[in-house]
């Protein structure tokens, strides 16, 4: 396995921001030409980034066969669009610099937990903005997301919002432009394929956050596929004994999330 560390340099990038490979070995006895890539997006409400939700997702994802970078993007005080561009950057680099490692151009599939799905479905909604491939220098093709993954994400900034995460991205805009990036109202033909799940509990973020995101991915025509938990909270990332710090964290029904997911990538 390649596991490399890239530093981060957009306007804006904290000293920490980069992105970490992990990119299974090509080898003769394997036949296995490209893989799918998987960025994971940890959450942590903008102002962290979970280890729960980071290299656990990528080993993942390795073990089903795909290549997997973990983002340790720019939380506050950084502000937006500093992260949406680190995402940017990455999957530039992996469409550009990853065939060489069995990266396929044509699956590159983002994954973001909570504020991490907020960065996820932002990008997929403003990946073709002017400002996007402007900040990059290139091509606004170079960028398209092929898929999207969003576990229990923070999408709304309206009625069910999670506030304290859009005060981490926007700072003292967060009156004046928290509307802009409530996510259900920007989603366009261009918004990649959407695989999305959440729990009815959530305590954290409200279901009503996906509920939204579904029912505006459907209006647009956009290929979803969503799975609502009854049971567990906020956080779960893989519901078991890896990833979990209490024992309510563990449930194995609602584990079924990431293999239904890895379908999903395969299927794209």
């Amino acid at each position: 396995m390649l596991h490399e560390k890239i530093k981060l340099n957009v306007e804006g990038s904290a000293d920490y921001a980069a992105l970490y490979t992990y990119f299974l070995d090509l080898s003769p006895e394997i036949a296995i030409e490209k893989r799918p890539t998987v960025i994971v997006c940890p959450g942590g409400g903008y102002a962290f980034t979970s280890d729960r939700e980071a290299e656990p997702i990528a080993m993942g994802f390795n073990a089903a066969g795909f290549n997997a970078v973990v983002l340790r993007y720019s939380v506050a005080p950084a502000r937006f669009p500093t992260a949406l561009l680190e995402v940017a950057t990455t999957v530039k680099y992996i469409r550009e610099e990853g065939v060489k490692y069995g990266c396929d151009p044509d699956k590159i599939v983002i994954i973001g937990f909570s504020a991490g799905g907020h960065l996820t479905a932002s990008y997929g909604d403003f990946w073709n903005r002017d400002f996007v491939c402007a900040a990059l220098g290139c091509e606004k093709e170079l960028l398209r997301p092929n898929g999207q993954i969003l576990s229990y994400p923070v999408i709304t900034s309206g009625e069910f919002a999670h506030e304290g995460s859009f005060r981490n991205l926007l700072g003292d805009r967060y009156d004046a432009e928290k509307e802009n990036f409530s996510l259900e109202n920007f989603v366009t033909e261009d918004t990649p394929p959407t695989f999305l799940w959440h729990t009815q509990p959530d305590d954290a973020v409200p279901v009503e956050n996906s509920l939204m995101m579904v029912s505006a991915l459907h209006e647009k025509g956009i290929r979803t596929e969503f799975h609502l938990f009854p049971d567990g909270g906020h956080g779960l990332s893989l519901c078991n004994a890896i990833t979990s710090r209490t024992p309510d964290q563990m449930d194995a029904h609602t584990a079924k999330w990431f293999p239904l997911a890895v379908e999903f990538v395969k299927g794209l």
